[in-house]
């Protein structure tokens, strides 16, 4: 996805200023791909310089409404029927878990239990737009409720598998020596 693509999928919806799609990204789209109020405005730009959107009204302090045009719908429906979705997964808190042998294991078990605080600390968020996304019958709601139960079930998820994995590693009979990763050698007398 692209904060193109979000763009114009908003715009699909109706007319918006740039102010006001900051204020539907914040409690929707925010959630699945984050943007900045800055990048916003400078994608808007880019999409009428495109042609994909134009400027339907013009209001005090150089406010500017946009609206989506033939061009920049024929692109959202493009985008979203011939285009793939990257499956492509980057996890920097899994990456990390692979490494978490050069710790000791109260150390790798800490860094577990605060993954599985922010996930539920994540689901807890998610869970609170439940009864403001369920209020409205336009398709972003409608559809928005379907992403939004996919983030409920993959924050339930990851803090599920947080707990388990902490729970893994407490079992482990000695800890593990933080520089070379091997248990501690018995020493005999």
């Amino acid at each position: 996805m692209s904060l193109r693509h979000a763009l114009l999928g908003l715009l699909a919806q109706g007319p918006a200023s740039g102010y006001d799609l900051m204020k539907i990204f914040d409690i929707s789209l925010a959630n699945v791909w984050p943007a900045t109020q800055s990048q916003v405005y400078g994608e808007l730009s880019r999409l009428a310089d495109a042609g994909l959107v134009k400027v339907a009204a013009e209001g005090p302090r150089g406010r500017k409404e946009y609206a989506i045009d033939d061009t920049g719908l024929a692109e959202l429906r493009h985008w979203l029927t011939e285009v793939e979705p990257t499956h492509v997964h980057r996890s920097d808190m899994l990456l990390r878990v692979f490494f978490l042998g050069r710790l000791d294991r109260e150390q790798a078990a800490g860094y577990l239990r605060r993954q599985a605080e922010f996930a539920a600390g994540r689901h807890e968020s998610l869970a609170g737009l439940v009864d403001i996304v369920s209020e409205g019958e336009d398709d972003l709601s409608v559809y928005g409720r379907l992403a939004l139960e996919w983030g409920l079930r993959f924050t339930n998820l990851h803090r599920e598998w947080a707990e388990w994995a902490t729970a893994e590693i407490e079992k482990w009979p000695s800890p593990r020596d933080p520089l070379t990763g091997e248990a501690p050698r018995e020493t005999g007398g």
